[in-house]
């Protein structure tokens, strides 16, 4: 890049991750000039998260995505598991000729991502790897400051709008006060380990076929009853396995969270899935996880903030949906800006960028399960006492032995004085109105 170069560009995004990707991909449809700068080696060379995506938005961008897409499984089948100590209560729902707007796969982000990026480059985009922006240009202060481009080292680059797509660690737009520092409540540390497997392995030992594959998320005590979970998602020949657990108290947690992970991959019900697999990565990652309470301001004079970076993400206990919203941010973005730029008009594109996202079902998704994230935070007994609940109550449910039948009442009743009745109906009806 020359040391400078004053709106060749009509936008500049920072970030080659699907939000950014998806912003470029329908900004070059429309032969509009697009450089996107990505600081990892290539395009998901940095992204570890995820790891399932539902397809909807993608099919809006990429309506053939389905025959050229690095696709590793399509979800048919999910479990839901509550574990403490060496037990676990499991549910699992297996589904069938699932319509295509509701289907989700599972994807290693590296070749996704990367995949995403290559689909842009040929509809006109400018991706350039291995570049880190170290600032955002701006002019003016307070109400009318504006980004008009971004600084690499001694580089710099204008645009007339830079999309913000820096995932989660929101360094730059926290640098040039267009953001207040993370709020450690609305974050969430994620570590992930790949296991490669054979495939007949992995369809015997989970009951698929096929192409096949499925989402398993677990909360549980290996968590040290702090918020969080581990999850398990299937590829071709590997499987996923994760824990994220909040930011907040991960500090003062009895064990770190790479410890929690192995207690997780260690547990009776997992460890066998993984038996004979040799561990291909071992990767962490910020993740927010505030939902709709911790979204900033959406953009500004000469930018706008999409995907993680817009802390756009869902965790709702029985699904964690991202991809989608980011891909969906992206769309949103890009066809803000086009009508900015038809209109040559330029400072309408935020509220526009806003205001399309408030009114499709990204704006209402995340504003529907706003309270859900500040459920999960402010219930520790969701990851301490009801595990134990569960799986005592399940032990007694299905023990049989030569002390004299006890009626199942009797049994149930006696786990739900451990917990207290009272504290058993509030804690439910909370968290049913926070869905």
């Amino acid at each position: 890049m020359g040391n400078d170069m004053r709106e060749i560009f009509d936008v500049i995004i920072v970030g080659a991750g699907p939000a950014g990707a998806s912003a470029a991909y329908r900004l070059a449809q429309q032969r509009v000039k697009v450089l996107v700068i990505e600081r990892g080696m290539a395009p998901g060379a940095k992204n570890m998260m995820g790891g399932r995506i539902y397809t909807h938005s993608l099919e809006q961008l990429i309506p053939d995505f389905r025959e050229r897409a690095p696709l590793e499984r399509q979800v048919v089948k999910e479990r839901i598991s509550i574990a403490s100590g060496k037990e676990m209560t499991t549910i699992e729902y297996t589904g069938s000729d699932i319509p295509q707007d509701e289907e989700s796969y599972v994807v290693l982000r590296a070749t996704f991502d990367k995949w995403l990026a290559e689909e842009a480059e040929q509809q006109g985009a400018l991706i350039i790897s291995n570049v880190q922006v170290t600032e955002l240009i701006t002019e003016g202060e307070g109400k009318k400051q504006r980004v008009t481009g971004v600084r690499c080292d001694a580089d710099e680059v204008y645009a007339k709008m830079v999309i913000i797509a820096e995932g989660a660690n929101t360094v730059l737009l926290e640098q040039a006060g267009l953001m207040e520092s993370t709020d450690p409540r609305s974050m969430a540390v994620g570590v992930k380990e790949v296991y490669k497997l054979k495939k007949e392995d992995i369809d015997n030992r989970l009951m698929l076929t096929g192409n096949q594959g499925m989402a398993w998320l677990t909360l549980g005590d290996m968590t040290d009853g702090l918020l969080g979970g581990g999850f398990i998602y299937t590829n071709k020949d590997s499987v996923s396995v994760g824990m994220v657990v909040g930011l907040e108290d991960i500090g003062s947690a009895k064990h770190s969270i790479d410890d929690m992970l192995g207690a997780f991959t260690s547990h009776p019900s997992i460890a066998p899935l993984l038996k004979n697999g040799q561990l291909k990565e071992h990767s962490a990652h910020l993740v927010p996880e505030g939902g709709y309470e911790s979204m900033p301001k959406l953009g500004g004079l000469g930018y706008l903030i999409i995907g993680d970076a817009a802390r756009m993400c869902m965790n709702l206990g029985y699904t964690i949906r991202g991809m989608d919203l980011a891909i969906q941010s992206g769309i949103c973005a890009a066809e803000a800006i086009n009508i900015g730029l038809r209109d040559e008009n330029m400072d309408k594109v935020p509220k526009m960028y806003e205001k399309q996202v408030k009114n499709c079902w990204l704006g209402k998704d995340l504003k529907r399960y706003r309270k859900m994230p500040k459920f999960l935070a402010t219930h520790p007994r969701v990851f301490d006492t009801y595990p134990e609940f569960v799986n005592s109550m399940m032990r007694d449910v299905f023990t049989v032995n030569g002390n004299g039948a006890e009626s199942l009442m009797k049994k149930l009743w006696r786990r739900v004085n451990t917990v207290g009745v009272f504290t058993l109906i509030r804690d439910a009806w909370k968290g049913v109105r926070s869905l």
